[in-house]
């Protein structure tokens, strides 16, 4: 197992994000929900920035933090981090319980929808007149209708307080027109969630160059 080098010192925080990168995103939304002051480098438009993302993690992927000489990858890591190191709003539950229960969600979306979408993604990169495509759609279209129900009783998912859970699913939701994935209208309660978190501040704070000309 290789290791990532160390950090020179620096006085604050940089976060090094992909402009179109759906984990990214994900951090972004965290960063402006808590008012955060950090300096964010676009691994698309800096090379330096690249070069030094692929030295500081082995894996060379975004989102990366460096916070002085703590080097973090990983956006769950990460946004888990700035939610305790910025505790106000606080984006996870207070009792043990819930925020497993929290970080399960995140792990289940992760394993059924983001999983999915990196396959469309890259599909559509690598093979866009590939079948396959067709069928991941539909079952990332049947996966969410599924559970459309959940989306309707409360403002946020499964609560009345905006959390790290709904900073998972809106950049996911946001890319699903770019994904070619068109809800039915038993799902509507998801495109309800969804417009309510695309105008939230921090949601449009979040946004780059890139994601904001993505199709919608």
């Amino acid at each position: 197992m290789s290791m990532s080098i160390a950090p020179s010192k620096r006085s604050g925080m940089t976060l090094y994000s992909g402009a179109s990168d759906p984990y990214s995103h994900r951090v972004r939304m965290v960063v402006a929900e808590k008012e955060a002051t950090l300096d964010i480098l676009d691994i698309d438009k800096i090379s330096k920035a690249k070069e030094e993302l692929n030295q500081l993690n082995p894996y060379g992927t975004a989102p990366l933090l460096i916070d002085r000489e703590l080097v973090l990858y990983q956006s769950e890591l990460i946004m888990e981090y700035l939610d305790e190191r910025f505790p106000h709003p606080s984006l996870l539950p207070v009792s043990p319980a819930e925020r497993a229960r929290s970080r399960l969600l995140i792990y289940r979306f992760n394993r059924d929808w983001y999983s999915l979408m990196d396959k469309i993604l890259f599909l559509q990169k690598m093979e866009p007149k590939s079948a396959q495509i067709l069928e991941i759609q539909k079952e990332l279209k049947d996966s969410i209708t599924s559970i459309a129900p959940a989306f309707a009783d409360s403002p946020y998912f499964l609560s009345e307080e905006f959390s790290l859970i709904d900073c998972c699913l809106a950049p996911l939701l946001w890319r699903l027109p770019l994904l070619g994935v068109v809800l039915p209208p038993q799902a509507k309660s998801v495109l309800v969630y969804a417009e309510r978190l695309f105008t939230r501040g921090s949601f449009l704070v979040s946004l780059t160059e890139t994601e904001l000309a993505m199709p919608r």
